[in-house]
């Protein structure tokens, strides 16, 4: 666990993703979930779970912060922090790990049920945006 970081004020992070669960969609798993992520300029994004028929069209309330972060003219999360319906911590799944890595500062700390831990440490050797132009191969000639 990540124990040399300065203080960050969680409180806020979790009533917005506690506040978000009013808003989750979730009448198949029963399960609504509410994120929510502070961004470099101090705002805060939240997000819920929308449930699909159709399983695989789920949104995971990460998916649905993401894009209101997007919707309210971008940046990046410093923080994260996400509770299921009883408010407990929740750890994003690997998709969505990955999600939040897209939109993430080399700082960004996630609260974990473990306690807080950098982007780095939930997933490590992570593939993202600063890679595609180091990994860019010129058009083969013909």
């Amino acid at each position: 666990m990540t124990t040399d970081m300065p203080d960050v004020e969680w409180e806020p992070l979790r009533l917005a993703a506690t506040a978000a669960l009013a808003s989750a969609y979730a009448p198949y798993s029963k399960f609504p979930v509410g994120a929510a992520a502070r961004l470099e300029d101090g705002s805060i994004v939240a997000g819920c779970n929308v449930e699909n028929a159709s399983y695989g069209l789920t949104l995971c309330a990460e998916c649905t912060m993401v894009g209101a972060l997007r919707m309210n003219g971008g940046g990046l999360i410093t923080e994260f922090y996400c509770v299921d319906g009883n408010g407990a911590i929740l750890m994003p799944c690997g998709r969505c790990r990955q999600l939040l890595f897209e939109f993430s500062t080399a700082e960004t700390r996630l609260m974990t049920s473990s306690g807080v831990k950098t982007m780095d440490e939930v997933l490590p050797d992570a593939f993202g945006p600063r890679d595609l132009g180091r990994l860019a191969v010129a058009p083969a000639e013909g």
